[in-house]
């Protein structure tokens, strides 16, 4: 469930990136356009201007041309006024009207150059107005040329990122299926671990059997410890402060305890058939240094186990192979409710019993609870 949460969040993540490149195409897209539009009006009333502007030169080339007739009649009618000067001084009426005609001629002329004026200055007018949108288109090409390149680096990013994201797609599809069989495969192992899981519990059962076993078959007649099931023996029954050198006294009732107990280990088949050694261990509390007092515990083992040794149950049961002894030292102090080390309970002689197979089940057992 959380793969296919997290599978969901990856999916809905590019979606909204997909969204959201294709809403900034968009944009683009209308940006580009509005820019296009822009420029088409603009180009539409730069050619209605330069129209008119075409059509006010024309209609100034023939003002010129008239100008140039009226040049020319002028020119004509001087000519014929000075020939008819001696006329006109003769007729004063006809030089009056002459006078009134040059008058008139000199007030069309006049008029004449008057629009000929207007008509420059609105030449010049129109040519600065050409100047003015010829500028703004330019500035409005280079504009458009610059949003187009931008347009043609995203469009050359986004069209990269799909190709990215549908190679990711395609590895995150595989991965899901290598998923999908190592989930079938670890399912399986799983199954086949929890299988063997408890085949392994009831194999390492076998101790707890074979002390509820030593339990029923003691009673009441040797104290075992519950958890291991070994014999727990006061140092200072059995040797004096310091010493190695098992005490006389002590031996009597060591013979009829290690009797009861490996006894009852023998006696019964089920218990025997498991047995692997018997083990004698030495162990002291921590006053003094390690090595004095391993040294000190691996003598009192070796005390005890060579006076079991001597004993006529120990021959006729053949228990000499199975005796081992050792030394702890203060490796295994006994401690008190509170935590504390309880001295007198630390210095100790413990028989105890290892099954066969006996460390192999303890390392499984160790390996199967930190699971």
């Amino acid at each position: 469930m959380l793969f296919n949460d997290k599978n969901k969040d990856e999916t809905n993540f590019w979606i909204s990136y997909a969204d959201l490149m294709a809403g900034l195409l968009f944009v683009f897209i209308l940006l580009i356009g509005a820019i296009v539009v822009k420029s088409i009006i603009l180009k539409t009333n730069l050619d209605s201007k330069e129209n008119s502007l075409e059509s006010s030169t024309q209609m100034l080339l023939l003002r010129d041309k008239e100008l140039q007739k009226l040049k020319a009649l002028l020119a004509k009618r001087s000519v014929e006024l000075n020939a008819t000067t001696n006329e006109l001084l003769l007729s004063k009426d006809a030089l009056e009207l002459k006078a009134k005609e040059i008058e008139n001629l000199n007030n069309i002329l006049l008029s004449q150059n008057m629009k000929i004026d207007d008509f420059n200055n609105k030449i010049i007018i129109m040519q600065n107005l050409l100047s003015e949108s010829n500028a703004t288109i330019e500035e409005q090409n280079d504009k458009l040329q610059n949003y187009e390149n931008k347009v043609l680096i995203l469009s050359n990013e986004l069209t990269k990122k799909d190709d990215t994201l549908q190679l990711q797609e395609k590895k995150l599809l595989n991965l899901l299926k290598l998923i999908e069989q190592k989930e079938t495969k670890y399912d399986a192992l799983i199954a086949k671990l929890q299988k063997q899981k408890a085949q392994i519990k009831n194999l390492t059962g076998i101790k707890i059997k074979v002390i509820s076993e030593l339990k029923r078959a003691l009673k009441d007649k040797v104290e075992i410890d519950p958890h291991n099931g070994s014999l727990r023996l006061s140092s200072n029954i059995l040797f004096d402060k310091g010493s190695a050198h098992l005490k006389e006294s002590a031996k009597k009732e060591l013979k009829k305890l290690f009797i009861n107990y490996v006894g009852a280990l023998t006696a019964n088949r089920y218990i025997k058939d498991h047995i692997d050694r018997i083990i004698i261990e030495g162990h002291t509390d921590s006053d003094g240094g390690y090595l004095f007092n391993l040294n000190l515990s691996q003598k009192r083992a070796y005390a005890v186990m060579n006076y079991l040794l001597t004993l006529h149950f120990t021959k006729k049961n053949n228990l000499t192979p199975l005796l081992v002894a050792s030394g702890r030292s203060y490796l295994d102090t006994v401690k008190d409710k509170n935590g504390k080390e309880d001295k007198s309970a630390s210095r100790r002689i413990e028989i105890k019993f290892s099954l066969k197979n006996d460390d192999a089940m303890h390392e499984i057992n160790k390996i199967l609870d930190y699971e």
